[in-house]
Formats: C-alpha cells, sequence, structure tokens
C-alpha cells in the first residue's frame, strides 16, 4: 500500500508522463485525484473528461484511468488565484504540465505557462502544506559542458540551448533564491520514452517515430553527426523508460527514507546509449533486420543539439531509491509490442 494518502493533485494529467503517474497512483489503489489539463474550451470542473470527437488526442489517455475530477489547467489557475480555498487542500501536487517544445521561440508564453505558473503552484503548495513535486528538466544542462550532476549549489553555472530550457532553468534559480528547495522538489527528466506520447507530435521518443516509420517504409533515418567526434548515430542519450520515471516521480512523495528530502534530482537510467542502440532495439522487437538511414539535421537544430547526456543518479540513491532500471531493450519491448503494436494505452 502506497504512503501516499488524501486528495493529489496532477497538472499535465492528460499528457504523457502525467497520465503515466495517474496510471501509477491507480495501481496503488489511489483514485481521489484531481487532473488538471488543457482539453477542452468547455470542460470545467467535472467528474469526468469531456472526450467529444474534437477532444485532443492526450484525452484519450485518460479513458482507463481513475480520478475524481478533471479541470482546465487555466481554470485551475485563475480560481487560485483569486481563491486559494476554492478546491480544498491536497496532501501532494504533482505540476507535470508545461510546454516542453525545444523548439517553441515564444519567450513570453514561455515564461508564463513553464515559471509563473510553476511559481504560483508551488507558492500555494507550499502555504497549505502539500508536498509539491515539479518536472524541471534536462535541458537545463545545454550541451553538458557545465556537467549534469544535480547539486544546485551553482546554478548560474548551467546554460541552456533553448527558450524550453531555459524556462526550466528561471524556476530552478527562483526557488533557490527564495528557499523553496529544500521544501520542494524538482524533477530533471532525461529522454524519457513509453506508452501514452502519441499526442506529443514532433516531440515524441524515437521509438514511437521510428515504429511508424517501420510500419511505413521498413526503414528508419537517423541525424548524420556534425561534430567529428562522433560517428553517424553514435550521438549519445540517456534514455528513461517512463515506467522507470514515475516510479523515480512519486519515491519523493512516498519515501526518501522517511523524511521529506528537497531540491534538484536526476531522473535518468544512468547510461548513455547510442542512437544506433536504440533502433536496433526497435527493429528488434518487431524481428526485423536494422534498415537505417542518415540524414542532414536541419540547420536550426544543430547549434542547439545535445551529443552526449548521461544522468548522474547518485544523489536519487542518496534518498533511498533502490529499484532498478528497466534494461533499454527490455524496455523497448514491453513498448513496442504491448503498447505500439495493439495501440493500446496505459490502464487500458
Amino acid at each position: 500500500m502506497s504512503p501516499l494518502h488524501g486528495r493529489i493533485l496532477v497538472t499535465g494529467g492528460a499528457g504523457f508522463i502525467g497520465s503515466a503517474l495517474v496510471w501509477a497512483l491507480n495501481r496503488r489503489g489511489l483514485t481521489d485525484i484531481v487532473v488538471a489539463d488543457f482539453l477542452n474550451p468547455d470542460a470545467l470542473w467535472r467528474d469526468s473528461v469531456p472526450l467529444t470527437h474534437n477532444a485532443p488526442e492526450k484525452a484519450h489517455n485518460l479513458r482507463p484511468l481513475k480520478f475524481s475530477s478533471f479541470i482546465e489547467a487555466d481554470v485551475l489557475r485563475a480560481r487560485l488565484l483569486t481563491d486559494p480555498t476554492a478546491f480544498g487542500r491536497f496532501s501532494a501536487v504533482f505540476h507535470l504540465g508545461a510546454n516542453s517544445s525545444t523548439t517553441e521561440k515564444n519567450a513570453a508564453y514561455l515564461c508564463d505557462i513553464n515559471y509563473d505558473y510553476t511559481r504560483q503552484l508551488a507558492e500555494w503548495s507550499l502555504a497549505q502544506g502539500a508536498r509539491f513535486i515539479y518536472a524541471s528538466s534536462a535541458a537545463t544542462y545545454g550541451d553538458g559542458t557545465a556537467g549534469m550532476d544535480d547539486k544546485d549549489d551553482n546554478l548560474s553555472r548551467l546554460h541552456p540551448l533553448n527558450l524550453y530550457g531555459q524556462s526550466k532553468q528561471d524556476f530552478d534559480v527562483f526557488a533557490q533564491r527564495e528557499g523553496w528547495l529544500s521544501r520542494i522538489v524538482g524533477v530533471k527528466y532525461f529522454n524519457v520514452f513509453g506508452p501514452n506520447e502519441d499526442h506529443k507530435g514532433d516531440m515524441r521518443s524515437l521509438v514511437n517515430k521510428a515504429y511508424q516509420q517501420i510500419l511505413a517504409t521498413g526503414r528508419v533515418q537517423l541525424f548524420k553527426s556534425h561534430k567529428p567526434e562522433f560517428k553517424d548515430g553514435e550521438q549519445m542519450r540517456d534514455f528513461l523508460y517512463v515506467k522507470d520515471a514515475i516510479e523515480m516521480t512519486l519515491h519523493f512523495a512516498e519515501h526518501a527514507q522517511g523524511k521529506t528530502v528537497g531540491g534538484l534530482y536526476n531522473l535518468g537510467s544512468g547510461e548513455a546509449n547510442t542512437w544506433l542502440t536504440l533502433t536496433r532495439a526497435i527493429f528488434g522487437a518487431l524481428g526485423r533486420e536494422p534498415v537505417i538511414d542518415f540524414i542532414d539535421m536541419p540547420e536550426v537544430l544543430r547549434g542547439k543539439y545535445q551529443y552526449f547526456t548521461r544522468a548522474d543518479v547518485s544523489k536519487l540513491r542518496a534518498t533511498g531509491y533502490t529499484r532498478p532500471m528497466t534494461p533499454l531493450t527490455e524496455a523497448v519491448r514491453d513498448y513496442v509490442q504491448n503498447y505500439l503494436v495493439s495501440s493500446k494505452k496505459l490502464g487500458t
């Protein structure tokens, strides 16, 4: 049985990691969950999600899940700003809602949705004594030359490569300056992949995109390397299965050595694998021989591309998290064979 109790708020709860977290809460027997997200202009405080013919694709992530209420994210924000008691009390708040597009150019929008909204929700959570866990990002590390450890003693050393990463970095710095990081947790997800990401468009994982390419053409396209120290396809990332990502996230609300911990934490597998390794695992899950084409990377991405990421998860482990990470090949096989092939959502 989960140590979590009381009402739980999950923002971004219809999205990729958010819906996976609701699924994991359900598996623990928890259903008193308020889900907030952007789905339908007519959707207000109600007991179910309006899954009309024009509902966003991500709304279907919630169909198999159990929760007490749904509210549009902007309605939640507006009502809390005018009446902090509007929705009662929560024991835990998982703030996973954000614009995660690494190519978004509207700085004012990112500042509002990723920085201001997080600041307002964190302040409200602290005031009511709710556990606040929010999604920071590994994008705050930029090209990685300043390191990818999650010590939060000198955040100014980090230089994100895009506006999305900067918006996440801005809140981390603010929370540190205000002294909040001792009481809240920011999780830095690395390259998460898995069920319930179909709605993410260009931001879907390679596993999802490659599966569709293989069905259509029997081949997969990968970006060429534009750095001589990396051969084509040998750019490396820390790939993390979403089922592991949510167990790590829930750890901070359930265990953490029985005490409240705060700060920034890397959530990754702790290993760096090449795109070639990942792609071959996808073909292998389908019982096919790999057929890979290398294409030029778009100019707009070349100066903002991470060639190597690997999470140092020693800080996470020090809080008492002992679960093993799912091996990459096993995670890809589970995703492809049990979800992509059958078009299933988590909880179906």
